[in-house]
């Protein structure tokens, strides 16, 4: 069961990261958190994996105050997303044709799914992303969907602001995310205990990207 585990961790996160390495050369928009990313990256000389490791650390150093604990998947989530998306990245064209960027951008969105089941599946810990949300809503109270949707409206916010891509694809990964991972779930449910511990457990109702 271990192993079966950390397969599932491993090859969750880094198709996670690949999967936003598509998202980024498709173009059409990224989801909230890249999109901070993507601006952040714009005005500081580090790639857009290296902006994204660190965002993780940033936010880790958040969950002190709110008493979380970091787990194995949490650390890996940091380290393997960040190398993962800048392998991506590398690895794949530029793409002209508008038909060719749609495909990949619903591509990528299946892909984020798929990684997203695999990684939550293993139950190794949450991403610092998502241990903030459930930490800010143990410690006020909130409720999921109000602290969630706080959090992606801010990041979201600021990352236009500073020049991240927003776009068809940002509504559709919101939109899709959603219905893919509730699809994909019950072809896990039996291998991985991942969703059996968050059925005890707050939740959102979709993973935030980037876990």
């Amino acid at each position: 069961m271990l192993v079966r585990r950390l397969a599932a961790l491993y090859s969750g996160l880094w198709l996670y990261g690949f999967s936003m390495a598509v998202m980024i050369r498709a173009g059409l928009g990224l989801d909230p958190w890249d999109v901070f990313h993507q601006g952040v990256a714009a005005h500081v000389p580090l790639s857009f994996g290296a902006v994204t490791a660190v965002t993780g650390v940033v936010v880790l150093l958040l969950w002190i105050p709110l008493r979380q604990k970091p787990g194995l998947g949490t650390i890996s989530n940091v380290i393997v997303i960040g190398l993962s998306v800048d392998a991506g990245l590398w690895l794949l064209p530029d793409w002209d044709s508008i038909l060719t960027r749609a495909g990949a951008m619903l591509l990528a969105v299946v892909l984020n799914a798929v990684a997203t089941v695999l990684y939550i599946g293993a139950g190794m810990g949450p991403g610092p992303r998502d241990g903030l949300m459930t930490g800010l809503v143990r410690r006020t109270g909130w409720s999921v969907r109000s602290i969630r949707t706080s959090i992606e409206v801010t990041v979201l916010a600021v990352g236009f602001l500073l020049g991240g891509s927003v776009g068809i694809g940002t509504l559709v990964y919101a939109f899709g995310i959603g219905p893919l991972i509730q699809l994909m779930v019950p072809l896990v449910d039996r291998y991985l205990p991942g969703f059996h511990d968050h059925r005890r457990e707050p939740v959102p109702e979709t993973p935030l990207a980037t876990a």
